[in-house]
């Protein structure tokens, strides 16, 4: 049996059996620690991205048109980090947000404590351009998430055919 302890963590619960049936039943369990697991690993390697600069990292296909001219109105919007998912420290934050490494399906907005993608990615995003977009943002986050992710996966899924592709991975410097 496993237990859901704060702080995001799982515990395994294992109960003894009493030798004997009687009235006075006696069951004795006992907490395990959490076990450490990857995403805990790569929290810890890429803390060090977080150290002299605290913004957020958002991570983007580098050869996606849509995606690159989606980080260029943003860049030129707001004071967040880029980099793109192909390359070694997206790859690593990708890792920490408990993504595979070579998953580049989705945008994902990456801050000290947690990680965004899909939908809810593009609306923190939102949150830190300026006006209009905190308060738009606002507003699309009473749409329900399935609704919204439904809408991100079916554009995300055809980006490449709508929008197109780049050869190589662009690279902002940050």
């Amino acid at each position: 049996m496993a237990l859901l302890v704060p702080g995001g963590g799982c515990a395994r619960l294992a109960i003894s059996h009493p030798a004997q049936v009687s009235r006075r039943t006696a069951v004795v369990a006992t907490l395990s620690p959490p076990k450490r697991d990857k995403v805990d690993y790569w929290v810890d390697a890429t803390s060090s991205f977080f150290e002299p600069d605290s913004r957020p990292i958002m991570l983007y296909d580098g050869v996606c048109n849509l995606c690159n001219g989606g980080v260029k109105f943003v860049r030129d919007n707001d004071k967040n980090r880029y980099e793109a998912l192909q390359s070694e420290s997206g790859k690593k934050l990708l890792r920490r947000s408990g993504r595979a490494p070579d998953d580049i399906s989705s945008v994902v907005l990456v801050e000290k404590d947690r990680s965004y993608i899909k939908s809810d990615a593009v609306l923190k995003i939102m949150e830190y351009i300026d006006l209009p977009f905190p308060q738009l943002a606002f507003f699309l986050q009473f749409v329900p998430q399935f609704v919204r992710d439904f809408a991100y996966d079916n554009i995300a899924n055809n980006r490449y055919n709508i929008f197109g592709r780049s050869d190589s991975c662009e690279l902002y410097d940050n």
